[in-house]
């Protein structure tokens, strides 16, 4: 398969997604393509990406600087008044190559520039490639508080080559490869089994595709996340939090979206267990296949009571309540479930046996 039909767009694979860019291109004719990156996507992808672009275009290159502490509103700011100093007009299109943080901020830029351009995202992370490309979610963080400003807006396309893969780092791999064991976690037992199996980077580009239609199929049946699509979030209320904890204090080491998510879905396991019919057997799987792929993170009384705090943020959360998704088990999610409060400390404890 070459392609995934999502929504009003399509996700486009190695050597089709070119093709279908420069037929694009041609037929659109936009007045000025401007490609927005960061400073390893203008290093390591843009040359490759360049070379597969037919035609004689105005092109633009604007850079931001990498991560998670960058997807901020200063950082819009700056890019559109770049668009603006260059002439952008709302004829131009934004083609944003990066990781989740460029994708999510440059759709936003793009959906509110003079109230909207095109925008086509190229992911070149695993987490990006698999998460941030079906969705139509784009958005910016709010200080520490992730994703907090932003809309639903789909691009014109996605084009995913995951030759941009062999650019990344292991600890980039990994973080991605969080999203793709959730996907098993909340539809499909022997695609969780397949992946624990999975150890080399051309294993994981063989799944890619697979864990793009297991979100594709959620997202189709509720785009704006009133029902069905919250159990994407599973592991993510604890892990959002996490994730900002150690982002905003500056005594911790940062850690990466998955890092933090697969810590959020051994704890939100174990309220599984707890709340719901999760088995032993299989909170016990849940929690080896983490630890095995990544390293256990200490946490004070202080931090979790700091990180429980942060939860009240959540984007999931209505009328002061804070819900989760669970599992009944492997593959099967729960949504919009309270937890009593008395239970957090005891996943945390669990955590870290």
């Amino acid at each position: 398969m070459d392609s995934i039909i999502s929504d009003s767009y399509a996700v486009y694979f190695n050597e089709n997604a070119f093709q279908a860019l420069n037929e694009h291109l041609t037929k659109k004719k936009y007045s000025i393509i401007f490609i927005l990156v960061d400073e390893n996507t203008h290093e390591l992808c843009l040359p490759n990406f360049m070379a597969e672009i037919n035609g004689d275009y105005q092109f633009e290159i604007i850079e931001i600087e990498s991560g998670e502490i960058n997807k901020n509103i200063e950082t819009c700011v700056g890019v559109w008044e770049a668009l603006s100093e260059l002439g952008a007009d709302r004829k131009s299109i934004l083609i944003n190559l990066g990781g989740g943080v460029l994708t999510d901020m440059g759709g936003f830029i793009a959906s509110t520039f003079k109230r909207g351009i095109d925008f086509i995202n190229v992911p070149t992370t695993l987490l990006s490639m698999v998460d941030a490309s079906v969705g139509g979610k784009t958005g910016i963080d709010l200080g520490a508080l992730k994703n907090q400003i932003g809309v639903i807006n789909q691009p014109v396309m996605v084009l995913v080559e995951p030759d941009f893969l062999d650019t990344l780092e292991e600890r980039q791999i990994r973080s991605g490869f969080a999203e793709m064991l959730k996907h098993g976690l909340i539809q499909d037992t022997s695609y969780w089994n397949a992946l624990k199996n999975t150890t080399s980077l051309e294993d994981m580009k063989s799944h890619i595709l697979t864990s793009i239609q297991i979100k594709n199929k959620v997202v189709l049946q509720d785009p704006t996340e009133q029902s069905i699509r919250k159990i994407l979030n599973y592991g993510h209320t604890l892990g959002h939090a996490i994730e900002s904890y150690f982002l905003e204090n500056e005594t911790k080491e940062m850690l990466l979206h998955g890092e933090s998510i697969a810590i959020g879905m051994i704890l939100e396991g174990y309220l599984s267990n707890k709340l719901l019919e999760l088995s032993n057997e299989s909170l016990a799987d849940i929690k080896t296949t983490f630890l095995n792929r990544y390293d256990k993170v200490e946490f004070s009384n202080e931090d979790i009571e700091n990180i429980l705090k942060l939860m009240k943020y959540d984007k999931k959360n209505s009328h002061g309540k804070v819900n989760f998704v669970l599992l009944k088990s492997i593959g099967e999610p729960v949504f919009d479930i309270e937890i009593p409060v008395e239970l957090f400390a005891e996943a945390f404890a669990y955590y870290k046996v």
